[in-house]
């Protein structure tokens, strides 16, 4: 699975099209952890409407700390075996990540990074 970190900040012009982007994606064994970082905007709300629309999706909210913060408390949450951050206003091609696990898979990351340590 991959967990995929969102930090959300005054993004609710966009941030549909970043979900969407992300849960329309071919490889589907994803968990999306939105942070809402304290957003003055409605887009905290459009994080729990996705939430409740899709249980592939977790909401944290949190004071405002910035996006580094918001993407380390993504990490504490996160349960898959790799771990991808999204901006709020960016956009994930369709089989994005489904490319990133076959070329993690096909040049057997795993096993390189084994022999590193």
């Amino acid at each position: 699975m991959i967990s995929v970190i969102m930090p959300v900040y005054k993004s609710e012009n966009f941030l549909s099209n970043c979900i969407k982007s992300i849960l329309n994606q071919t490889y589907r064994d994803l968990e999306v952890i939105l942070v809402d970082d304290g957003s003055p905007d409605s887009s905290g709300q459009i994080c729990e409407e996705y939430a409740e629309k899709d249980g592939r999706i977790k909401v944290i909210h949190q004071k405002n700390a910035g996006a580094a913060a918001a993407r380390n408390c993504g990490l504490k949450a996160a349960t898959g075996k790799y771990i991808a951050f999204v901006d709020s206003d960016g956009m994930i091609t369709l089989k994005g990540y489904h490319r990133i696990v076959s070329d993690i898979e096909i040049t057997n990351y795993e096993d390189w990074l084994k022999e590193q340590h």
